[in-house]
């Protein structure tokens, strides 16, 4: 495919219940596909009509799901249409193929992360010993990559963040507050690294990337065109290139509206 669609998914196509913003009276609501499920318990949506833009757009373009979801995480997503031949787990440190990690790309990502930024064992002891317990509800790491916080939003001061992604960037690391998680990410581990990998490998000379997060931006900047919703991280601090298109739409619509804009462009 000459085409190649990398996209961000929680919160930028695929949405929990309650990042699904519906404004709406219920009558005029839309009707939703869940997609996850987890432990018995249906956990992200998107809109009927969204799943039939996603399915048209595997015919004209190589659709790469992109995402900081562990392997397991993303297995658990059951989108419409063909499975994707190449995907993105991890934040870049993964890079599945036909739904098996590639080896030589991981070994890649492993020697970067040694050689550029603090490791993983520093950021742990930092975010443990920092963390109060009053707001911090459960501390997890992601493939020996990276780490995140799950927190209680409403308990969490805001300058608690801002001194970690200070301390991070010192060492090497990025911080993104993504709802309640706080994510701890090592710099060279990116998206736009595997998606360049990924359109080598396919040929495309068209790159196209939506996100919602601050982990997104690489993606965003590498991509020819792009585009952000109306809510997350990009949103609140107003972050813009000159090829991303911001647009109006928050919740489970901005997912729709970002497809329809694959679209389009992807049939030019």
């Amino acid at each position: 495919m000459p085409v190649l669609v990398a996209s961000d998914l929680d919160r930028t196509l695929i949405y929990s219940s309650a990042a699904l913003a519906l404004t709406m009276p219920d009558a005029r609501a839309p009707r939703l596909l869940c997609v996850e499920v987890h432990e018995s318990r249906p956990l992200s949506y998107m809109t009927e009509t969204a799943a039939r833009l996603l399915t048209d757009l595997g015919d004209v373009a190589a659709f790469v799901p992109t995402t900081t979801r562990t392997r397991k995480q993303f297995q658990r997503i059951n989108l419409p249409g063909p499975p994707p031949a190449f995907a993105i787990c991890a934040n870049g440190g993964h890079l599945l193929v036909d739904g098996v990690t590639d080896r030589d790309w991981h070994a890649r990502v492993l020697g970067r992360l040694a050689d550029e930024c603090a490791p993983l064992a520093e950021v742990r002891e930092h975010l443990t010993r920092t963390a109060d317990p009053v707001w911090l509800r459960k501390q997890r790491v992601a493939e020996d990559l990276f780490a995140y916080l799950v927190v209680d939003r409403e308990l969490l001061p805001e300058d608690w963040v801002k001194e970690l992604a200070a301390w991070a960037e010192n060492r090497g690391w990025t911080v993104s507050l993504q709802g309640r998680k706080v994510y701890a990410v090592p710099q060279p581990l990116t998206k736009s690294a595997a998606v360049r990998e990924v359109a080598r490998r396919t040929g495309a000379d068209l790159v196209l990337a939506a996100g919602d997060s601050l982990l997104d931006a690489d993606l965003l900047q590498a991509a020819d065109r792009g585009w952000r919703p109306g809510h997350g991280e990009l949103a609140d601090t107003g972050w813009l290139a000159p090829q991303i298109s911001a647009l109006p739409e928050r919740g489970v619509l901005a997912g729709e509206r970002i497809l329809r804009e694959f679209l389009a462009e992807a049939r030019r």
